[in-house]
């Protein structure tokens, strides 16, 4: 983080002169938009291989393993091919929407990871109302879905993307009220904030995901229906719906609907970790192992923690995919309806009352309410 300020401040005394504030601000947001979306781009991917080797793993078998070494060139053949495939329009499907749908679900997906911290400063938009921005762009995806289903005049592809509207209403309110809980615990809407109200002298012990125990469960659930991934892949079922929702798209026209998919997914676990189990805040971080020389350095805090929570919760993503049949659509809607909101709802109360004097001081819920 030092490091990170030490060379921003002296690109901006080499350039600032020349460019002028407003050029250097420009360019700073740009770096930075870069310095996010080229990692996430190369990581979706690669994770569409990992997903391929480790379901292949699961089911005991091999994956993806003749293009390249060990078969790590297979995303650029993909992505090649979807490249130079012919991308076919149905006579009659409304062109202007069928084009416009893709970019609508990929939109919200992408601007989303402007809030998102990495580490303390390292944000391209720290804004107050973090949390309200990532609740607001991931309500956004679903009506790229709901334009391709109606664009396409296709009977398969309308169906899936009614399906997927009924499950993102069922399953957002659910995922909105556990937000609300890392809210109250946090007390803050900024991510980072959040994320600092986790730190102590306790490491782990301190982190949301004991008193948020069934926000956190709720929360990832939620996460796998509104990414519409199995077992609530509703909205493109295959035995049922063919493709669902892009049944009709091609070429690199499904490849963005592909993108978005894969960058929710990874958002999720982002915000599971950030939220729930400390972001960028060592596990080992107690005070009696500070003082330690080489316990000290694992109690420090780093991008490094963050990012292996990420791997474990997109790892999870494909565990649950390879382990769980496809749910019935009314099990699913009986799912978030009648266990996920009301279990949410109760929690929020419980939470207050944990939050209140003199439960908040004492012990343990002084670790989590107490600071």
């Amino acid at each position: 983080m030092e490091f990170a300020g030490t060379v921003q401040d002296a690109f901006r005394g080499w350039f600032g002169p020349v460019w002028g504030s407003h050029a250097w601000i420009f360019a700073k947001s740009l770096a930075g938009i870069v310095a996010v979306l080229v990692p996430l781009l190369l990581t979706v991917l690669y994770y569409q291989l990992v997903e391929r080797w480790v379901i292949g793993w699961i089911q005991v078998r091999r994956g993806p393993n003749r293009v390249g070494w060990m078969g790590v060139l297979q995303p650029i053949a993909d992505a090649i091919k979807l490249l130079l495939k012919e991308r076919i329009v149905p006579s009659s499907a409304s062109k202007g929407l069928f084009f416009l749908a893709p970019i609508v679900a990929v939109a919200p997906a992408l601007a989303v990871w402007a809030v998102v911290p990495f580490s303390p400063g390292w944000v391209i938009a720290n804004v107050d109302a973090g949390l309200l921005v990532v609740l607001a762009m991931a309500s956004m995806g679903v009506y790229g879905i709901i334009i391709a289903g109606w664009a396409s005049n296709s009977k398969y592809a309308f169906l899936g993307a009614m399906r997927s509207a009924a499950q993102v209403v069922a399953y957002e309110i659910a995922m909105g009220f556990a937000l609300v809980g890392a809210l109250m615990a946090g007390q803050s809407l900024n991510l980072t904030e959040i994320v600092m109200r986790q730190g102590g002298d306790w490491g782990f012990l301190e982190w949301f995901w004991l008193p948020l125990a069934p926000f956190l469960v709720v929360y990832f659930i939620a996460g796998l229906a509104e990414t519409n991934r199995a077992p609530f892949d509703m909205a493109e079922g295959e035995s049922e719906l063919v493709a669902g929702f892009h049944v009709e798209y091609s070429g690199m026209s499904f490849a963005v609907f592909f993108l978005a998919e894969y960058a929710n997914m990874i958002l999720v676990s982002t915000l599971t970790s950030l939220l729930f189990f400390g972001g960028w805040l060592s596990p080992l971080d107690f005070a009696f192992l500070r003082e330690v020389p080489l316990a000290g350095l694992l109690a420090a805090p780093g991008i490094h923690w963050l990012l292996v929570k990420i791997a474990f919760f997109m790892f999870l993503f494909l565990w649950v995919r390879a382990s769980f049949p496809r749910y019935r659509y009314d099990q699913v809607m009986r799912l978030g309806w009648k266990v996920f909101i009301p279990v949410t709802l109760v929690w929020i109360a419980v939470t207050g009352v944990m939050m209140l004097e003199p439960l908040a001081s004492t012990p343990p819920f002084s670790l989590w309410f107490g600071k």
